[in-house]
């Protein structure tokens, strides 16, 4: 092949390459245009290089040359052993006059060929389709990674791609994902376990003190008087449980709550009903009218929450206790998996004054099941619309779910916790734990702020190709990081129907019903609405018309919330009469 440039400067990891203006080659292969990868001949190697900017301007008309680029150096294809291998970094610079060409598909598929069995087919590069982008699952994973796009720019749909994926690849490996969309219901077929308000079951006494008082508050601050209170008496309902528990028999003197040493956090059980006795036994002792008033409030806050029926899935049997705390996270986090080593929560339907701890109480006990159980049963944690729980603001959200978030990103590949990130707003999301996720998979963000961050948290020296984030198409992507070869433009390969998220799976498939709409289908919607908020039984709900046979984990769940999009048969059911 005749060479269609040399290279005329280098500095560090920067070179400048002159283009010949006698190059015999074909004008269509002669278009060295900005993201093409070139290789320069050096006398050990190939040094593999990108172009980030090509000018004519300041040409000397003595100069062979029509044109000039900037290529940045990503590393090297070493040919020491017969065997051509592509390594990161330089270690032989290239000199003056070096020839210069266009990458060949070879060389290509040398930089991308899988190193191992560890890898996940995710796409083809953009400059190639015939070379397949592989991704190293051990380092994307081990050393979290983050997808980060604008809204429609394919991002859902990337992530429903990555992780049936890595499903694939790994059939131990427990995953959990944070659903806020109620979007990714149906993308994992009976690999997953879909939980909702309808079906979960997560204890109030596995809430911490910050994340009770968030509960009982409605996501307020909580008036310190009653915080006292509280932070006094929970310790105590704990003890007495404990000892109601091991009593040999009713009569028999019991050591006193005190002396059994919980602190307000310790994730043992305790029942509402010895809570509110202790409340209402300091009042009675109180003959300050003022002070009473504090106690009394108290109790008044914690009988709303525990009688409304969205908090269900906390309090339910909260006077009954009994220590379920193993079935939970059996239940939650899959141990065993039993087919199904995923667990998708969906969001949507919880209460939004309650969702910021619930997200809390499942990132805290994802960590401390970790760390505690040494890692030997890693799992996967993806927070989809990460920015709504790790603010880089500190006046927004929830503390205590921002430093569980975070714990995960610092610290929990140690103890086989791993964490993936989806956000359409990097640079609202905290940048600590942004910058511990070492793969980055970009897609278009057209917003300055979003793209100065990633310029801050990306280390490659192609941090160049950043300036093409804005112009990305749909399924487009740039890849970064520790689990690619190299800084890879790449096109996510098509997603399956099946494996769609909800969203984009119906919206354009669904034909157009707006002249079939009624009374009676105005009526039944609101009937579903209302029930979501009281405790009798909904007309038409899916839930009470499955068939009694069915147990609570193999309910077709992704159908419970309406929240998940527009459901093709939902006129059908919405259309029986009201009763």
């Amino acid at each position: 092949m005749t060479s269609f440039g040399r290279v005329i400067s280098v500095r560090g990891s920067l070179a400048r390459v002159g283009l010949l203006a006698e190059s015999r080659m074909p004008v269509s292969e002669v278009r060295a245009t900005v993201g093409r990868f070139v290789s320069i001949r050096c006398a050990s190697s190939v040094i593999v290089a990108m172009i980030t900017e090509v000018s004519c301007e300041n040409l000397s008309s003595n100069d062979n040359l029509i044109a000039i680029a900037s290529v940045d150096l990503l590393g090297e294809i070493l040919n020491a052993t017969g065997k051509a291998k592509f390594q990161r970094g330089v270690t032989n610079y290239p000199t003056i006059g070096d020839s210069v060409d266009l990458i060949t598909s070879q060389e290509l598929r040398t930089i991308y060929a899988p190193t191992g069995s560890d890898q996940i087919n995710v796409g083809f590069l953009q400059q190639d389709s015939s070379v397949v982008a592989y991704v190293d699952i051990e380092e994307m994973l081990s050393k979290h990674f983050a997808v980060l796009g604008s809204t429609g720019v394919g991002k859902s749909t990337g992530v429903s791609l990555l992780l049936n994926e890595i499903l694939k690849a790994r059939p131990n490996l427990r995953i959990f994902l944070l659903d806020v969309h109620n979007e990714y219901g149906r993308c994992f077929g009976d690999r997953a376990l879909v939980l909702n308000p309808r079906n979960l079951k997560l204890p109030f006494w596995l809430f911490n003190f910050e994340e009770i008082v968030d509960v009982l508050f409605g996501g307020r601050a909580g008036v310190p008087e009653e915080l006292d209170v509280l932070a006094e008496v929970i310790p105590l309902a704990k003890g007495v449980y404990t000892q109601y528990q091991n009593a040999d028999r009713i009569g028999l003197k019991r050591i006193d709550p005190k002396q059994i040493g919980y602190t307000v956090d310790t994730p043992v059980p305790y029942r509402l009903v010895d809570l509110m006795s202790l409340i209402d036994e300091r009042m009675g002792k109180l003959e300050n009218r003022s002070s009473r008033i504090i106690y009394h409030k108290l109790i008044s806050r914690i009988e709303a929450v525990r009688n409304d029926p969205r908090y269900a899935f906390m309090f339910d049997n909260a006077n009954v206790g009994g220590d379920t705390m193993a079935e939970v996270i059996s239940h939650l986090f899959r141990l065993p998996a039993n087919g199904k080593p995923m667990t998708v929560m969906q969001l949507a339907g919880f209460p939004a004054e309650v969702i910021d701890s619930v997200v809390s109480v499942l990132c805290r006990m994802a960590f401390d099941f970790g760390l505690w159980s040494d890692g030997v049963s890693p799992m996967l944690f993806v927070c989809e619309e990460a920015h709504r729980y790790a603010s880089a603001d500190r006046n927004v959200g929830f503390g205590p779910t921002r430093k569980a978030v975070s714990r995960i990103a610092k610290e929990g590949r140690k103890y086989g916790v791993y964490l993936g990130l989806i956000t359409q707003r990097p640079a609202e999301l905290d940048a600590t734990i942004i910058s511990q996720c070492n793969t980055l998979f970009t897609m278009r963000l057209a917003n300055e702020r979003d793209q100065a961050l990633l310029r801050a948290a990306v280390s490659d020296a192609a941090a160049n190709l950043l300036s093409f984030v804005p112009s990305l198409g749909t399924r487009e992507v740039l890849a970064f990081g520790e689990g690619v070869a190299l800084p890879t433009r790449l096109r996510f390969k098509e997603v399956p129907p099946h494996q769609l998220p909800r969203g984009e799976a119906t919206i354009s498939s669904v034909p157009s019903v707006t002249s079939g709409h009624d009374m009676h289908f105005v009526g039944a919607v609101l009937e579903r609405w209302r029930g979501a908020t009281s405790q009798r039984d909904v007309p038409n709900d899916p839930v009470f018309s499955a068939p009694p046979a069915k147990t609570l984990s193999s309910i077709e769940t992704p159908m419970l919330q309406p929240s998940m999009g527009l459901d093709p048969d939902r006129f059908s059911l919405l259309k029986k009469p009201l009763r």
